[in-house]
């Protein structure tokens, strides 16, 4: 039997600074064969210029494609569209693979049922994969979507794209990347992956590599938009959930899901801090509370969380100046 074709999909925007070393991660993979699609969107500096420099292996493809800005989620359905492969790859054009990453996962893969999906263990670095940090998380294991997403909302594990390795069946029934998103658009769209598959199979020697720290991250964004962004992802991966699984479990992985975002938009954007919380009342009771040092803790119990939450704003912003 042929090895099965893995598409490689690259959304990248300014990504000059990365790009090569993007690219060589995905030259030296052990499985074979590979299509990259690249797809620049909107960039003005060298990133299509320096990927189109790079000397890329006989038994590799490489599209390269060009589109004024839209955003990452559009320009993911881009590269998806113009893909072939059996399997998607998807990886920032800032993060790296390890070298068998794709084909231990694609072993992995063929021991368990049609229409699994595989992840394996991720570190943060910032400029040196080397010193990248792994930390495991209770989700990394091989187990059944709901309870995957159960503890994902309650904030106990979580995957970048990057680790992820999709059969191309399963992005098909998800359906594309919400292009109205920013921030959580990838949160949102495997939330669908998951549910749309027969299980999560974890990979523990197939290792990713996640670059943190950048100042223009989307992840690291606290406008107003953003935060929207974030409460309409969040609670469309509730009623995803609840659409397949509607019950006291999951309805209290909703509430937790929700209520730690109130805890994070809270007091930089009390709108949105007020409408995660109704939303998680809604669903439940949730017993997560915001993480802070003990005086924090102090205060949470005795004067409520939104006011230690302020006092630890102004605190921040006392030592700031």
């Amino acid at each position: 039997m042929p090895s099965p074709l893995v598409s490689v999909l690259i959304p990248a925007y300014r990504a000059e600074s990365w790009i090569e070393e993007t690219l060589t991660s995905v030259f030296s993979q052990t499985h074979r064969p590979l299509e990259i699609v690249l797809v620049d969107d909107g960039s003005a500096d060298r990133t299509v210029e320096l990927a189109t420099k790079m000397s890329v292996p006989a038994d590799v493809s490489l599209q390269i494609v060009t589109q004024q800005n839209q955003g990452a989620a559009a320009t993911r359905n881009r590269a998806f569209g113009l893909s072939r492969g059996d399997y998607i790859q998807y990886l920032d054009a800032d993060d790296l693979l390890a070298a068998d990453k794709i084909e231990r996962q694609l072993l992995a893969l063929q021991t368990r049922p049609p229409r699994s999906i595989a992840c394996g263990p991720w570190g943060r670095f910032s400029d040196d994969p080397q010193q990248a940090v792994i930390t495991a998380e209770d989700n990394w294991r091989t187990m059944n979507p709901i309870a995957w997403l159960h503890l994902n909302f309650a904030g106990r594990g979580m995957m970048p794209p990057v680790a992820w390795l999709t059969p191309r069946t399963l992005v098909e029934a998800a359906g594309p990347w919400d292009e109205s998103l920013t921030l959580n658009d990838d949160g949102e769209f495997f939330c669908r992956v998951l549910l749309a598959s027969a299980g999560v199979v974890f990979c523990p020697e197939a290792r990713s590599y996640y670059r943190s720290n950048l100042r223009q991250s989307l992840s690291k964004s606290t406008s107003a938009a953003a935060w929207d962004s974030a409460l309409r992802s969040q609670t469309a991966c509730v009623e995803h959930l609840l659409r397949i699984d509607d019950s006291a479990a999951s309805r209290a992985a909703g509430a937790d899901l929700l209520i730690r975002l109130a805890h994070a938009s809270y007091p930089a954007c009390r709108e949105i801090a007020e409408r995660a919380e109704s939303l998680s009342q809604q669903w439940g009771k949730s017993r997560i509370r915001p993480a802070g040092g003990k005086l924090f803790r102090i205060i949470d119990r005795g004067l409520g969380w939104k006011f230690a939450r302020r006092l630890q704003s102004w605190r921040g912003a006392a030592i700031r100046r």
